[in-house]
Protein backbone atom coordinates (compact mmCIF):
# COMPACT_ATOMS: atom_id res chain seq x y z
CA UNK A 1 0.00 0.00 0.00
CA UNK A 2 1.35 3.40 -1.00
CA UNK A 3 0.93 5.85 1.91
CA UNK A 4 0.89 9.58 1.19
CA UNK A 5 0.39 12.18 3.91
CA UNK A 6 -1.75 14.94 2.38
CA UNK A 7 -0.39 17.70 4.62
CA UNK A 8 2.87 18.25 6.43
CA UNK A 9 4.86 21.37 7.32
CA UNK A 10 8.65 21.40 7.61
CA UNK A 11 10.65 24.48 8.52
CA UNK A 12 13.97 25.73 9.80
CA UNK A 13 14.67 27.27 13.19
CA UNK A 14 13.65 30.90 13.61
CA UNK A 15 16.75 32.89 12.65
CA UNK A 16 17.45 36.31 11.11
CA UNK A 17 18.43 34.55 7.91
CA UNK A 18 14.90 33.15 7.53
CA UNK A 19 12.75 34.70 10.26
CA UNK A 20 9.28 33.44 11.16
CA UNK A 21 6.30 35.73 10.71
CA UNK A 22 4.67 34.26 13.83
CA UNK A 23 5.92 31.82 16.45
CA UNK A 24 3.33 29.04 16.90
CA UNK A 25 3.47 26.33 19.55
CA UNK A 26 5.40 24.02 17.25
CA UNK A 27 8.83 22.42 17.75
CA UNK A 28 11.79 24.78 17.40
CA UNK A 29 12.51 23.17 14.04
CA UNK A 30 11.38 20.27 11.91
CA UNK A 31 13.69 20.38 8.93
CA UNK A 32 13.15 18.48 5.71
CA UNK A 33 15.61 15.83 6.85
CA UNK A 34 13.80 15.51 10.17
CA UNK A 35 10.47 15.20 8.39
CA UNK A 36 11.82 12.42 6.19
CA UNK A 37 13.04 10.61 9.31
CA UNK A 38 9.57 10.94 10.87
CA UNK A 39 7.73 9.55 7.87
CA UNK A 40 10.28 6.79 7.35
CA UNK A 41 9.86 5.63 10.95
CA UNK A 42 6.19 4.80 10.43
CA UNK A 43 6.33 3.66 6.81
CA UNK A 44 4.85 6.71 5.07
CA UNK A 45 6.12 6.87 1.49
CA UNK A 46 5.82 10.59 0.85
CA UNK A 47 3.89 13.72 1.63
CA UNK A 48 2.36 16.87 0.27
CA UNK A 49 4.53 19.61 1.75
CA UNK A 50 2.41 22.69 2.39
CA UNK A 51 4.70 25.68 2.83
CA UNK A 52 4.06 26.88 6.39
CA UNK A 53 1.90 30.01 6.18
CA UNK A 54 2.20 30.75 9.92
CA UNK A 55 5.94 31.15 9.60
CA UNK A 56 6.75 32.02 6.01
CA UNK A 57 3.52 33.51 4.65
CA UNK A 58 3.78 33.47 0.84
CA UNK A 59 7.48 32.63 0.67
CA UNK A 60 7.85 28.96 -0.30
CA UNK A 61 11.62 29.06 -0.74
CA UNK A 62 12.34 26.66 2.11
CA UNK A 63 9.85 24.13 0.77
CA UNK A 64 11.55 24.35 -2.62
CA UNK A 65 14.94 23.68 -1.00
CA UNK A 66 13.59 20.63 0.82
CA UNK A 67 11.98 19.23 -2.31
CA UNK A 68 15.26 19.59 -4.18
CA UNK A 69 16.98 17.57 -1.47
CA UNK A 70 14.21 14.94 -1.38
CA UNK A 71 12.58 15.13 -4.81
CA UNK A 72 10.85 11.76 -4.64
CA UNK A 73 9.39 12.16 -1.15
CA UNK A 74 7.69 15.57 -1.26
CA UNK A 75 5.39 17.45 -3.59
CA UNK A 76 4.78 21.14 -2.97
CA UNK A 77 1.82 23.46 -2.34
CA UNK A 78 2.39 27.19 -2.06
CA UNK A 79 0.07 29.77 -0.44
CA UNK A 80 -0.68 32.62 -2.85
CA UNK A 81 -1.60 36.19 -1.99
CA UNK A 82 -4.82 37.63 -3.48
CA UNK A 83 -3.53 41.14 -2.75
CA UNK A 84 -0.41 40.70 -4.89
CA UNK A 85 -0.94 42.29 -8.32
CA UNK A 86 1.50 39.77 -9.77
CA UNK A 87 -0.25 36.71 -8.35
CA UNK A 88 -1.15 35.28 -11.77
CA UNK A 89 2.48 35.51 -12.87
CA UNK A 90 3.54 33.92 -9.57
CA UNK A 91 1.21 30.98 -10.22
CA UNK A 92 2.57 30.62 -13.75
CA UNK A 93 6.11 30.55 -12.34
CA UNK A 94 5.07 28.05 -9.69
CA UNK A 95 3.87 25.73 -12.45
CA UNK A 96 7.47 25.57 -13.67
CA UNK A 97 8.84 24.77 -10.20
CA UNK A 98 10.02 21.20 -9.66
CA UNK A 99 7.58 19.29 -7.49
CA UNK A 100 4.82 21.92 -7.50
CA UNK A 101 1.39 20.27 -7.46
CA UNK A 102 -0.99 22.94 -6.11
CA UNK A 103 -1.63 26.33 -4.58
CA UNK A 104 -3.35 27.38 -1.37
CA UNK A 105 -5.70 30.16 -0.34
CA UNK A 106 -6.76 31.19 3.17
CA UNK A 107 -10.49 31.81 3.65
CA UNK A 108 -10.75 31.86 7.43
CA UNK A 109 -12.73 34.58 9.19
CA UNK A 110 -9.45 36.28 10.10
CA UNK A 111 -8.55 36.53 6.41
CA UNK A 112 -11.71 38.59 5.86
CA UNK A 113 -12.11 37.59 2.19
CA UNK A 114 -15.40 38.05 0.38
CA UNK A 115 -16.08 35.02 -1.86
CA UNK A 116 -17.03 37.42 -4.67
CA UNK A 117 -13.72 39.30 -4.45
CA UNK A 118 -12.34 39.60 -8.02
CA UNK A 119 -8.85 39.13 -6.63
CA UNK A 120 -9.87 35.58 -5.69
CA UNK A 121 -11.47 35.10 -9.08
CA UNK A 122 -8.19 35.76 -10.88
CA UNK A 123 -6.40 33.20 -8.69
CA UNK A 124 -8.99 30.54 -9.39
CA UNK A 125 -9.01 31.24 -13.12
CA UNK A 126 -5.22 30.91 -13.09
CA UNK A 127 -5.52 27.62 -11.22
CA UNK A 128 -7.72 26.28 -14.01
CA UNK A 129 -5.36 27.58 -16.67
CA UNK A 130 -2.30 25.99 -15.07
CA UNK A 131 -4.15 22.87 -13.94
CA UNK A 132 -3.54 23.29 -10.21
CA UNK A 133 -5.90 22.14 -7.48
CA UNK A 134 -6.62 24.90 -4.97
CA UNK A 135 -6.15 23.95 -1.33
CA UNK A 136 -8.51 26.04 0.76
CA UNK A 137 -8.41 26.61 4.51
CA UNK A 138 -11.85 27.84 5.54
CA UNK A 139 -12.42 26.22 8.93
CA UNK A 140 -14.70 28.39 11.00
CA UNK A 141 -15.89 30.02 7.77
CA UNK A 142 -17.39 27.18 5.75
CA UNK A 143 -20.22 29.27 4.34
CA UNK A 144 -17.72 31.57 2.62
CA UNK A 145 -15.71 28.62 1.38
CA UNK A 146 -18.82 26.97 -0.02
CA UNK A 147 -19.85 30.19 -1.76
CA UNK A 148 -16.43 30.41 -3.42
CA UNK A 149 -16.63 26.80 -4.57
CA UNK A 150 -20.07 27.41 -6.05
CA UNK A 151 -18.78 30.50 -7.82
CA UNK A 152 -16.02 28.47 -9.52
CA UNK A 153 -17.41 25.07 -10.56
CA UNK A 154 -14.54 24.47 -13.00
CA UNK A 155 -11.85 24.82 -10.31
CA UNK A 156 -10.55 21.76 -8.49
CA UNK A 157 -10.69 22.44 -4.74
CA UNK A 158 -9.09 20.50 -1.89
CA UNK A 159 -10.73 21.31 1.44
CA UNK A 160 -8.15 21.50 4.22
CA UNK A 161 -8.58 19.80 7.60
CA UNK A 162 -12.12 18.44 7.12
CA UNK A 163 -13.33 22.05 6.94
CA UNK A 164 -13.58 21.87 10.75
CA UNK A 165 -11.79 24.12 13.22
CA UNK A 166 -9.10 22.11 14.99
CA UNK A 167 -7.28 22.89 18.24
CA UNK A 168 -3.60 23.71 18.57
CA UNK A 169 -3.64 22.36 22.12
CA UNK A 170 -5.69 19.71 23.91
CA UNK A 171 -8.48 19.29 24.75
CA UNK A 172 -10.73 19.60 21.73
CA UNK A 173 -13.80 21.83 21.99
CA UNK A 174 -16.84 20.40 23.83
CA UNK A 175 -18.56 19.89 20.45
CA UNK A 176 -15.61 19.51 18.07
CA UNK A 177 -17.75 18.19 15.20
CA UNK A 178 -20.41 20.91 15.33
CA UNK A 179 -19.72 21.95 11.72
CA UNK A 180 -20.15 18.38 10.44
CA UNK A 181 -23.59 18.95 8.80
CA UNK A 182 -22.12 21.70 6.61
CA UNK A 183 -19.20 19.45 5.69
CA UNK A 184 -21.60 16.69 4.65
CA UNK A 185 -23.66 19.14 2.58
CA UNK A 186 -20.51 20.33 0.82
CA UNK A 187 -19.88 16.78 -0.42
CA UNK A 188 -22.56 17.42 -3.08
CA UNK A 189 -20.08 19.68 -4.92
CA UNK A 190 -18.22 17.35 -7.24
CA UNK A 191 -15.31 19.73 -7.86
CA UNK A 192 -14.10 19.32 -4.25
CA UNK A 193 -12.18 16.64 -2.38
CA UNK A 194 -11.59 16.72 1.37
CA UNK A 195 -8.48 16.30 3.46
CA UNK A 196 -9.07 14.02 6.43
CA UNK A 197 -6.11 15.77 8.02
CA UNK A 198 -5.64 16.54 11.69
CA UNK A 199 -8.64 14.37 12.59
CA UNK A 200 -6.99 12.99 15.73
CA UNK A 201 -6.84 16.50 17.21
CA UNK A 202 -10.66 16.50 17.32
CA UNK A 203 -10.76 13.57 19.73
CA UNK A 204 -11.79 14.09 23.35
CA UNK A 205 -10.43 10.72 24.49
CA UNK A 206 -6.81 9.51 24.68
CA UNK A 207 -4.89 7.70 21.95
CA UNK A 208 -5.95 5.82 19.82
CA UNK A 209 -8.80 8.38 19.65
CA UNK A 210 -11.73 5.97 19.29
CA UNK A 211 -14.36 8.73 19.25
CA UNK A 212 -13.33 10.09 15.83
CA UNK A 213 -14.69 7.13 13.88
CA UNK A 214 -18.40 7.90 14.13
CA UNK A 215 -18.09 11.36 12.55
CA UNK A 216 -15.50 10.13 10.06
CA UNK A 217 -17.81 7.33 8.94
CA UNK A 218 -20.42 9.94 8.03
CA UNK A 219 -17.79 11.85 6.04
CA UNK A 220 -16.66 8.71 4.23
CA UNK A 221 -20.28 7.88 3.36
CA UNK A 222 -21.01 11.38 2.05
CA UNK A 223 -17.77 12.02 0.19
CA UNK A 224 -16.66 8.53 -0.82
CA UNK A 225 -13.17 7.23 -0.10
CA UNK A 226 -11.96 8.29 -3.54
CA UNK A 227 -12.49 11.92 -2.45
CA UNK A 228 -11.01 11.62 1.07
CA UNK A 229 -7.30 12.35 1.58
CA UNK A 230 -5.80 11.20 4.87
CA UNK A 231 -3.16 13.44 6.43
CA UNK A 232 -1.57 14.33 9.75
CA UNK A 233 -1.15 18.12 9.54
CA UNK A 234 2.08 17.63 11.39
CA UNK A 235 3.67 19.78 12.74
CA UNK A 236 0.65 22.01 13.38
CA UNK A 237 -0.81 19.12 15.39
CA UNK A 238 2.41 18.66 17.39
CA UNK A 239 1.08 19.82 20.77
CA UNK A 240 -1.87 17.40 20.58
CA UNK A 241 -0.47 14.26 18.89
CA UNK A 242 2.93 13.13 17.73
CA UNK A 243 3.49 11.90 14.20
CA UNK A 244 3.21 8.20 14.98
CA UNK A 245 -0.05 8.76 16.91
CA UNK A 246 -1.53 10.54 13.90
CA UNK A 247 -0.68 7.62 11.59
CA UNK A 248 -1.22 4.43 13.57
CA UNK A 249 -4.99 4.72 14.29
CA UNK A 250 -5.68 4.71 10.54
CA UNK A 251 -3.28 1.83 9.87
CA UNK A 252 -4.59 -0.34 12.69
CA UNK A 253 -8.33 0.28 12.77
CA UNK A 254 -10.64 -2.59 11.81
CA UNK A 255 -13.25 -0.05 10.66
CA UNK A 256 -11.60 0.19 7.24
CA UNK A 257 -11.27 -2.55 4.65
CA UNK A 258 -7.89 -2.96 2.98
CA UNK A 259 -9.23 -1.27 -0.15
CA UNK A 260 -10.71 1.64 1.79
CA UNK A 261 -7.48 2.12 3.71
CA UNK A 262 -5.41 2.10 0.52
CA UNK A 263 -7.62 4.73 -1.09
CA UNK A 264 -7.86 6.92 2.03
CA UNK A 265 -4.16 6.80 2.90
CA UNK A 266 -2.70 7.21 -0.56
CA UNK A 267 -4.84 6.51 -3.59
CA UNK A 268 -7.13 9.52 -3.34
CA UNK A 269 -4.21 11.86 -2.64
CA UNK A 270 -2.25 10.58 -5.64
CA UNK A 271 -5.29 11.17 -7.83
CA UNK A 272 -6.04 14.66 -6.49
CA UNK A 273 -2.47 15.93 -6.84
CA UNK A 274 -1.44 13.74 -9.78
CA UNK A 275 1.71 12.76 -7.95
CA UNK A 276 3.09 9.59 -6.45
CA UNK A 277 6.28 9.34 -4.33
CA UNK A 278 8.82 6.60 -4.30
CA UNK A 279 11.47 5.67 -1.80
CA UNK A 280 15.13 5.28 -2.65
CA UNK A 281 15.67 1.92 -4.23
CA UNK A 282 12.12 1.57 -5.52
CA UNK A 283 11.19 1.82 -9.15
CA UNK A 284 10.34 5.43 -9.83
CA UNK A 285 6.59 6.07 -9.91
CA UNK A 286 6.66 9.82 -9.83
CA UNK A 287 3.97 11.14 -12.13
CA UNK A 288 3.97 14.89 -12.03
CA UNK A 289 1.85 16.01 -14.92
CA UNK A 290 2.34 19.28 -16.67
Amino acid sequence: MMIIDSQVHAYEANTPARPWHTVPNWPAHVTGDEMVAAIDKVGVDGAIFISAFSMYRYDASYAVEVQRAHPNRFALVKPVDPDDPAVVEIIADWKNTAGAVGIRIIMTEEANRDPSDPRLDRILRAAVKYDFPVNMLCWGNLDAGTALIDRHPDTRFILDHLGIMQPRTAPAAPEPWAALPKVLELAKRKNVVIKVSGACTLSRVPYPFSDIWGPLARIFDAWGFERCLWGTDWTRAFAVVNYEQAVEPFLRTERLSDGERAMLMGGACAKAYRWTPHRQGQTASKSLQG
